[in-house]
């Protein structure tokens, strides 16, 4: 065979024709179908993926104002003996002249602490009188006593305090039982 014969039957071949399945009402409804139940899919996951998100970011805030607001809590505890002692010290220096600006050093002092305490969000818990509560109590004895109705605080050994309303230290109290 010569290259012209070759050239000719080369060309005078046809190439295969890809045959179309045949386009009907049928497929083209199906395939509406099948591209709406896709977007349904995508659009269902694009609002769970939109509601994880703005749960995730309330969920951060929530964490930053928490570690904004219980920062100190560490810090405030260790300053609680120091209003303690404070206290006790005003209470052993008594009304004497000799001591009067002790004393009134010491008043200032204490005021002055328990206001930047204050400003800090750190509140005292003087439950003198109210009933007995365990989340914020904590019941050092039990005694019978006319004058106070029964599991109520009659007496506070160690103020108790709070941070931004959670519980530092619990109040160390006296409980009162009905009297015999």
């Amino acid at each position: 065979m010569s290259e012209q014969d070759n050239e000719s039957t080369v060309v005078s071949e046809q190439p295969d024709v890809a045959i179309q399945p045949e386009i009907t009402l049928e497929t083209v409804m199906e395939e509406l179908e099948q591209t709406r139940s896709g977007a349904a899919n995508l659009q269902d996951q694009l609002l769970r993926v939109s509601a994880e998100m703005q749960n995730l970011r309330r969920r951060a805030d929530r964490d930053v104002e928490n570690a904004r607001k219980f920062a100190l809590e560490k810090f405030s505890t260790d300053l609680l003996p120091v209003v303690d002692n404070l206290e006790r010290g005003l209470q052993a220096a008594g009304t004497d002249e000799a001591h009067i600006a002790v004393r009134e050093g010491v008043e200032l002092t204490l005021r002055l602490l328990m206001d930047v305490l204050r400003k800090h969000g750190v509140e005292v818990v003087d439950p003198i009188g109210q009933a007995f509560d365990p989340a914020l109590h904590e019941a050092m004895s039990m005694a019978p006593s006319p004058d106070h109705a029964p599991n109520t605080v009659m007496a506070v050994l160690q103020k108790g305090y709070t941070l931004s309303g959670r519980l530092v230290r619990p109040a160390m109290v006296i409980v009162a039982t009905q009297a015999k």
